[in-house]
Formats: structure tokens, sequence, C-alpha cells
């Protein structure tokens, strides 16, 4: 991938939200410049520059060297807080007051939670601890997830419960009347 497919690769999915076009935008210029020897040496003005725009006015703290998938959507980008540990798959949303982080424990602090892919998360939402959140998910408004969650399902609530997905109970049928077939 060119720097051009790189730091535009969010640019589709994020029609019609010129902030999260931007914030994004400069997200991939400093995680370029973060995870190429030769570029962070060469960018470190433009890392303290990003650090200064988004944590400052845009009041977002996503660190420069965070691994993010493609096709991030970031709607009402307002007082999104991760760790550099965070791990976030592609296809995924993210709204406003969101935390995605480590927890501490007795010895210090946990790692963070990895994200799978076509994960929704909802505004106001705490994911804390050493958890795996797997693909196609939803996490709803408020919750707080602190235990890991399985594949196809929505999370509500604090703490954060899992409830199937009635449309997805009935794709996964679909899947294994095709295996029998097979």
């Amino acid at each position: 991938m060119n720097f051009f497919e790189f730091i535009f690769q969010d640019w589709r999915v994020n029609k019609g939200n010129i902030k999260g076009r931007i914030i994004l935008l400069m997200f991939r210029m400093a995680n370029f410049c973060a995870r190429r020897k030769i570029y962070y040496y060469l960018g470190f003005i433009y890392l303290l520059f990003y650090r200064i725009m988004v944590e400052w006015f845009f009041s977002i703290e996503i660190p420069w060297n965070t691994k993010i998938g493609r096709n991030l959507r970031l709607y009402h980008g307002q007082a999104l807080v991760m760790t550099n540990q965070v791990v976030i798959g592609h296809n995924c949303t993210l709204r406003q007051s969101t935390t995605i982080g480590n927890r501490q424990t007795a010895t210090g602090f946990s790692i963070s939670p990895v994200i799978g892919n076509h994960v929704d998360i909802g505004s106001n939402v705490c994911i804390i601890g050493a958890i795996t959140i797997n693909d196609h998910v939803n996490i709803g408004c408020g919750a707080v997830v602190v235990k890991d969650v399985t594949a196809y399902c929505v999370v509500t609530g604090n703490p954060g419960v899992e409830r199937r997905r009635k449309d997805w109970q009935d794709i996964n049928l679909v899947n294994e009347q095709a295996q029998n077939i097979i």
C-alpha cells in the first residue's frame, strides 16, 4: 500500500463527516511516520503537531502508534480515549465519549483490548482490560465491557451482557444447512 492509499483508507466510509475525515487523515499520516523508522525521524515535528491538534483541539486521544484496521468510521469525534496497545480490526465504528484501554490491577496495568472486524461501538462505552471482542458485534450506548465477547452478538448494560442477535441466528442456521449439504 503506497502512502496515499494508506492515509486515505478511511476517507470513503466517512463521507459527509468532515471532522472524522480530518482526524483519521491526521492519524494515518502520524501512524505512517510512527511505523517506519526513517519517517519517524523525518516526521517527528508532524508527530508533535498531531498530538497537539488531535488531543488539545479535537479532544481525542488516539496515539499515533495504535493498530487500527481499514475503514474506521468515527462519528462525533469528541472525548474518545484509547491506549496505544489497543488493536482495532477492519470496518469498525467508534462514537463519542468512548474509552478503550487497560485496567489497573494489583501488580500494575493489564494489557489493552483487542477488537475484531465489523464491530459497532456506541457512545459513552467503556471497554477495559485484557479482553477480546470478536467479529460482528454491536456494543450499545453506555455499556461497560470487562469480559470477552463472542462473535455475532449485541452487548448492553453495566456490566456488559451479551445478547444473541436474532438476525444472525438465521444466518448461522443457513450456514449449518449448507455445510450439511456439502
